[in-house]
């Protein structure tokens, strides 16, 4: 069982899956950097905003005005936290799009690497040496 173990661990595609796992846990923490601390400023600057991702609507109870989101929600009234959503959904966004251009440098990488080398075309240099033999043959055979 041991063996069997070991041999599933050293495939390829397990490894392979570890390896996306780790990166991908480092590539979020990188994206959430970037959408909570440059992006969303941007947004909540454009729409009026100080923090995007405290924009919320009161549904039902009441909360005082101006209290943060977490603060919102402690008082126990129903809260729509749009913006915690929308910061959701920027996230999504931002890594589809950077998988989808690593999956295009990878394919283009793939792509150049099965693709044969350029073949240089063919010089003419003349007649090769049985085409003059066979010529001076033809004019032997003539004479």
């Amino acid at each position: 069982m041991i063996n069997e173990f070991k041999d599933f661990i050293a495939k390829g595609n397990v490894m392979d899956m570890a390896v996306g796992i780790i990166v991908g846990a480092a590539f979020t923490a990188i994206v959430t950097s970037l959408v909570g601390d440059l992006i969303n400023p941007i947004i909540g600057l454009v729409m009026g905003g100080a923090d995007f991702t405290a924009m919320y609507a009161v549904l039902a109870g009441d909360v005082p005005a101006g209290l943060g989101l977490e603060a919102a929600r402690e008082t126990g009234a129903s809260i729509f936290a749009y913006g915690a959503f929308l910061t959701a959904v920027i996230n999504f966004l931002i890594i589809a799009f950077v998988v989808f251009i690593l999956v295009k440098m990878v394919n283009r990488v793939k792509a150049a690497a099965e693709k044969p080398d350029e073949v240089a075309p063919e010089v003419a240099t003349g007649p090769s040496e049985l085409d003059v033999l066979l010529e001076i043959r033809d004019q032997l055979a003539k004479s």
